[in-house]
């Protein structure tokens, strides 16, 4: 019994996993961050936000500093799906945005299988 928690997660209530809704890859434990389980890749900010001015002449260019700004983007190990993308300063955990009462999950699920039967 899964539940959809995104567009590309959803929880396995059996099993207490992230799974990628792409692929059915295990994650990582539902009672953790899911992010644990993904490949990570740090992209350098001026590759998605170019100069808008000549960054010859001019020390601020409207890219975003990468000793300020670190882009992180996480994918499905299996799939390559990306999953989620998140803006940190360098040095930053990689943010816990998803908890979930697990328990509550199981119980809300049972309830409405119980209810088609």
């Amino acid at each position: 019994m899964k539940a959809n928690m995104t567009e590309y997660l959803a929880i396995d209530l059996e099993k207490e996993l992230w799974c990628c809704r792409k692929c059915d890859h295990e994650i990582a434990s539902a009672r953790g961050n899911y992010k644990e389980g993904l490949l990570v890749y740090n992209r350098d900010p001026r590759e998605i936000h170019k100069p808008i001015i000549n960054p010859d002449w001019y020390e601020f260019t409207f890219s975003p500093d990468p000793s300020w700004c670190q882009i992180l983007e996480y994918y499905c190990p299996n799939c390559a799906t990306m999953v989620e993308v998140e803006y940190l300063p360098p040095g930053h955990p990689p943010l816990h945005d998803m908890e979930f009462d697990i328990d509550a999950l199981k119980d809300r699920y049972l309830k409405r299988e119980g209810k088609r039967a």
